[in-house]
């Protein structure tokens, strides 16, 4: 999964300090920024001067330590709890980079290459032991940081991603009392006042959130309520600078892996996720624009009201889509489950004005068996949750992105060349990785035939490339693209770990036939636009330049439309198996 999961974890920019403005300047002022441990892979080696520069980064973390805790001298409790969390940071920090400094000096004695690589992979582990208690420890931002990293097992080190994959089972809970405290304070009411009914355990618990069911006390409705764990406001603007100096201190000791990106997503991005208003008003909005595509199988929970920390939804719940049992049980075809989200996540990105939900995880999306839909093969519905992390594109970057798909779909490398240096400014050098990036596919896939089902021969292609170099590229690659490319790429291979998590009988087929059509839109509404900029549609140049427009979408339309017809035969006679080669 290391090409699949490709940029799964990216979301922020510029730092807002919105809570704990104290506890980040002291931070700032007196160590630049702390850091969570996460160490990163550290294949490559920028050698520090003396040990003495280890030694530096513990003594101005203890530095720090002290002008917070004199900072906070009227809330000795919250002081200590500062100073015991930025010294967690900070000492774990130091003794990896040191950990990382020896065995990487001693393995240059060392002749023997697989001796070499298993004391880095000892070091490698030690260091994530470490770090996982930390971020445990820690929790809060911590554990969000972690459930992220564990899914970077293209850019980490495997002993890094599966020491952290607990952490995606390990979400707090937020006592009922810290709820009702919180409710109280953000609303003036008791929870009582609001809902006859609330339940005293939640449904479900995320690193950021947890949701309860409860019934409106008004109107008898019953609801999800989304609240915020109320640790996070204390603690979130010293944590995010935490976050920060980690990967600065990274970048300085090595350079070539600069992942100070990862942090400045996070920066910007979960200041939005922890407004629950902002993510009130992306749902409504995400609504009333599919609104008026009743073919597509989306249902958004519709929101009552909201406050910063508390958001009352209508009660809609499903099953995970990677929950084969029950979509089998139900006669729920895997297969148009692909087709559907395919089609509703390309709609958010080449749709006009489309808002683009940017974190499409399988705990974020819900089925649920509808028998009263009316379609020839769609039984369900699909439920979208969590919409706090919206973006919109662009309209030249959307065209620019589905002229570069077509190229990709076409094989065509020149064209494939001209776009990506439109979209995202990659040059010649860059551009194998990058079209790599946005694909998942092997590079000499791409430039033959994308549509085809990925082979066992391809899988170890990519992940020998990433072990022999290209990892440092990558991580370069990802540090210069525009952040909307980042979020893109990352909804892309959010999708696509979606699609081969439903183990479908077609391949990646349909999936990119349904891009192409949706690729092929966006280029024809250009080209009518341009056409009607120099007169009408009807003028004889013109006419000409809109049959050709309309024969270009047509040609998609049609082997999209046959591929169909041909799935219902299928289906009709009874046929299984997997799908091989392209249509293309």
């Amino acid at each position: 999964m290391r090409a699949t999961t490709l940029l799964s974890t990216l979301t922020r920019s510029s730092p807002k300090p919105w809570t704990c403005t104290r506890c980040l300047q002291q931070a700032s002022k007196s160590s630049k920024r702390y850091s969570t441990g996460g160490t990163g892979s550290n294949y490559g080696y920028a050698k520090p001067k003396r040990r003495r520069r280890v030694v530096a980064i513990a003594a101005t973390g203890t530095v720090g330590l002290g002008a917070t805790v004199l900072a906070f001298g009227d809330d000795a409790k919250h002081a200590y709890k500062a100073a015991e969390r930025t010294g967690r940071v900070v000492s774990t920090l130091a003794v990896c980079i040191n950990d990382y400094r020896v065995t990487l000096n001693q393995n240059e004695k060392i002749e023997d290459e697989e001796e070499q690589t298993r004391a880095l992979k000892a070091c490698h582990q030690r260091c994530a032991d470490r770090t996982l208690k930390v971020l445990e420890k820690n929790g809060s931002i911590f554990i969000k940081l972690g459930q992220h990293l564990s899914a970077m097992n293209y850019l980490l080190p495997l002993e890094w991603t599966t020491t952290f994959i607990p952490l995606q089972d390990k979400c707090p809970v937020s006592s009922l009392e810290s709820i009702e405290a919180m409710f109280e304070q953000d609303t003036g009411e008791q929870i009582s006042a609001y809902f006859s009914d609330f339940s005293p355990e939640p449904i479900g618990a995320a690193s950021l959130a947890q949701v309860h069911l409860a019934t409106v006390k008004e109107t008898g409705q019953p609801v999800a309520v989304k609240v915020q764990h109320p640790a996070l406001e204390e603690w979130a603007g010293l944590d995010l600078a935490l976050t920060s100096f980690t990967f600065s201190t990274l970048k300085r000791f090595f350079p070539e892996y600069d992942l100070e990106w990862l942090s400045s997503e996070m920066e910007y991005s979960l200041p939005q996720e922890l407004d629950f208003v902002l993510e009130g008003q992306n749902a409504l909005r995400a609504k009333e624009y599919f609104s008026h595509i009743p073919e597509l199988p989306l249902v958004i929970p519709d929101v009552l009201w909201a406050k910063k920390r508390i958001l009352v939804m209508e009660n809609v719940s499903g099953h995970r889509p990677d929950d084969l049992a029950f979509l089998d049980a139900n006669h729920i075809d895997r297969d148009e489950v692909s087709a559907a989200l395919a089609r509703i996540f390309n709609e958010m990105i080449f749709g006009t004005d489309a808002p683009l939900h940017c974190d499409p995880h399988g705990g974020n999306i819900a089925i649920r068996l509808n028998p009263s839909r009316r379609s020839r093969t769609s039984n369900f519905d699909i439920i979208l949750y969590d919409h706090g992390l919206y973006r919109d594109i662009p309209l030249s970057l959307r065209r620019s992105y589905a002229k570069l798909w077509l190229a990709v779909i076409d094989a065509d490398e020149p064209r494939m060349r001209k776009y990506a240096k439109e979209v995202a400014g990659i040059n010649d050098e860059q551009f194998p990785l990058f079209a790599s990036a946005i694909t998942g596919r092997d590079y000499r896939v791409v430039t033959s035939d994308v549509s085809a089902a990925r082979t066992t021969q391809e899988k170890k292609n990519i992940n020998d490339a990433l072990g022999e170099g290209m990892l440092q590229q990558l991580v370069q690659l990802l540090g210069q693209v525009p952040r909307i490319i980042l979020l893109i790429l990352k909804t892309n291979d959010l999708t696509r770990s979606l699609d081969e998590n439903l183990h479908t009988r077609l391949g990646p087929v349909r999936t990119f036939l349904i891009l192409a059509r949706y690729c092929s839109r966006t280029v024809f509404e250009e080209q009518v636009e341009e056409l009607k900029k120099r007169g009408g549609l009807l003028w004889p140049r013109n006419l000409v330049g809109l049959v050709g427009a309309w024969l270009g979408y047509f040609r998609v339309e049609v082997k999209l439309e046959v591929f169909e017809l041909w799935l219902r035969v299928r289906r009709l006679v009874g046929w299984e198996g997997v799908v091989e080669g392209s249509v293309w």
